[in-house]
């Protein structure tokens, strides 16, 4: 089936991170496959992960179909393009459809990404995930490749106002090695996004910017829980 939406669509959040002069970093992006099916496991710390996760990807020349809330196909602008570039809809109340359609893109090569947290993580760190990559991977017997993206938060996330034209943020996309056997997705999630937190190269320019950062790193993001 010819890809007549998610190209131009790249091409369109491309440009607009030249004019905004995003400083974008992606580092790993050799772990993902060029040919066959894997799941990327991401972390969600913005409303836009969707589009720096799927720029993880594109070193390997890999589109990746996101599982999205069913809610957001149904809007009247993100809808036809989220059915365009052929990302799954997924129903919480009828979870198992969306599952199985993962799988089948999976063995037929596809690659799929998955936000385990299931929510946008008010805390800026890796909380309780979801089991489904795992399961899909194991399913379909593809690699489960974890991700992590930072930054992408000051440009809009929960409970903050949007900064879509924000200037010069740096935005880092980590991609690890596919999880072997006796792996812990969350753990290699979390080491990700440690080092892509660590290696940033911003601070807070003012106490009231600290809003961005997660309270172990001296900011005022909410605490995960215990």
């Amino acid at each position: 089936m010819p890809e007549l939406v998610y190209p131009p669509v790249i091409a369109f959040a491309k440009t607009m991170f030249r004019v905004l002069d995003l400083k974008l970093r992606v580092e790993g992006g050799e772990h993902i496959p060029r040919t066959g099916g894997a799941v990327i496991a991401c972390n969600h710390v913005s409303y836009l992960d969707f589009i720096f996760c799927g720029l993880g990807a594109q070193p390997a020349g890999r589109l990746v179909r996101f599982m999205a809330k069913k809610s957001v196909f149904e809007h009247p602008v993100a809808g036809p393009l989220m059915r365009g570039m052929r990302h799954i809809p997924v129903d919480r109340a009828a979870g198992k459809g969306s599952y199985d359609e993962a799988v089948a893109r999976l063995r037929s090569g596809e690659v799929v990404g998955v936000f385990p947290e299931a929510t946008i993580s008010p805390s800026f760190t890796i909380e309780p995930i979801k089991s489904g990559a795992l399961r899909m991977a194991e399913e379909a017997g593809v690699p489960l490749i974890p991700m992590a993206v930072w930054g992408t938060q000051r440009l809009w996330t929960k409970g903050h106002p949007r900064h879509l034209t924000q200037r010069h943020v740096p935005i880092s996309i980590l991609v690890g090695e596919p999880l072997g056997p006796g792996d812990d997705l969350r753990k290699r999630m979390s080491l990700l996004l440690d080092k892509a937190q660590a290696e940033y190269p911003q601070t807070p320019a003012t106490d009231a910017d600290r809003w961005w950062l997660p309270a172990h790193l001296g900011g005022t993001a909410p605490k995960p829980p215990a």
